[in-house]
């Protein structure tokens, strides 16, 4: 029997109380609070976002139970959650570990970590001056890194709820730049994802699902020996580091916006196609199934500072998209299904961007606008 396509939705989960940022931006912060107070950029600019189910707590179970549910009943399999441990220990770790961990539906929904090893900056908001200060280094020591992967597998690897793909626990790394400066180069990055492997298989498991977030080859040019821009160069050496699979988070780290201060979907669409076109055959040649990418949005004005003006001088003061309705979503995510059908069945799997990316504009989580639209597409598309 054919099963369908496992659809894996990336979520970012700073939408409850952390004590790093109630230091930093005063008791009671989350990031609610730059998606209530985002002020138009431009003429038609439909800002603030207003949450369909109010401003959630994610690390309330009963509030996460609701989201479990709704991506449930709409095809989605699982939540790969954006996952922060720098040297001093975890953040941002609440949504998962006391939302959906113990939420009475958790067994609905599958679950995995994307290490979000990138460098924690203060663009909450961020100003003109565009010079945010370094809160946290996503750089790691090995130590760490050994500490953090032995707490992977005895808390999160042993859930009921953990992803698998092909029998082994899914385990993905966003920045292979700060990965590989952080275990010493490219042998010493080799040796570490070794070793969590061997772990994985100790504790238990048949094996371990390694995936790369690669960004075109741009995020670690400079441990790449020749050729750093050619993907199969690109993908030959995350295939020596010992990764299973490659995939995207955002159309965005693949495509230059055209146009400010709004970029056409369809344009955005387009040109990530001709990306994955190309990564498809130059990853596959080097033994690794590309995972394609659904985005449905992107804006991040709201992470900007609303009495500065906006222009186009990079993150967050960038292009938005325009004209990504439900319908528009829909067909880029029909494109997607029929990507996935050139890819042997245990390939066929995909991430979207985003379940709750409200200050970059990329949500599926219903608003007071489309209602449960960009969910219903998902179904439409791939079932319940």
């Amino acid at each position: 029997m054919k099963t369908k396509p496992q659809v894996a939705v990336y979520y970012f989960p700073n939408y409850h109380l952390d004590d790093r940022n109630q230091a930093l931006h005063g008791p009671g912060w989350t990031e609610w609070e730059l998606v209530k107070h985002a002020a138009p950029r431009w003429d038609g600019h439909q800002v603030p976002l207003e949450p369909a189910w109010g401003y959630t707590d994610e690390a309330d179970p009963q509030h996460m139970a609701q989201k479990i549910d709704a991506a449930a009943d709409h095809g989605i399999d699982a939540f790969l959650f954006d996952w922060y441990y720098y040297d001093d220990g975890p953040f941002l770790q609440r949504g998962l570990e006391e939302g959906f961990m113990p939420a009475p539906n958790a067994d609905r929904l599958k679950f995995a970590l994307m290490w979000a090893n990138h460098d924690w900056i203060n663009i909450h908001p961020c100003t003109f001056e565009h010079n945010p200060a370094l809160l946290q280094p996503g750089l790691i020591t090995p130590e760490t890194w050994d500490a953090m992967t032995d707490m992977i597998i005895e808390r999160y690897f042993q859930h009921p709820s953990y992803w698998m793909v092909n029998d082994a626990p899914y385990f993905s790394v966003y920045d292979l730049e700060k990965l590989i400066a952080s275990l010493g180069g490219p042998e010493g990055t080799k040796a570490a994802l070794k070793t969590f492997r061997e772990k994985t298989v100790q504790a238990g498991f048949a094996d371990l699902h390694l995936n790369a977030v690669v960004w075109g080859g741009s995020n670690w040019a400079d441990f790449v020996p020749t050729k750093a821009d050619e993907l199969s160069t690109v993908a030959d050496s995350v295939k020596a580091l010992g990764f299973d699979s490659v995939t995207s988070y955002v159309w965005i780290h693949h495509v230059a916006l055209s146009d400010f201060p709004q970029t056409e979907y369809s344009y955005c669409q387009q040109h990530y196609g001709d990306y994955r076109a190309k990564a498809k055959p130059a990853f596959n040649a080097a033994g690794l199934p590309y995972y394609p990418n659904v985005t449905m949005g992107w804006d991040a004005s709201a992470r900007t500072l609303p009495s500065d003006i906006h222009a186009n001088i990079g993150y967050p003061y960038m292009p938005a998209l325009k004209n990504n309705t439900p319908q528009a979503f829909e067909a880029a995510l029909r494109d997607a299904a029929e990507f996935l059908k050139t890819c042997p069945a245990e390939d066929q799997i995909m991430t979207i961007n985003a379940w709750n990316e409200w200050t970059e504009g990329s949500y599926l989580e219903p608003d007071t606008v489309h209602g449960m639209g960009y969910l219903e597409a998902i179904r439409r598309v791939f079932g319940a």
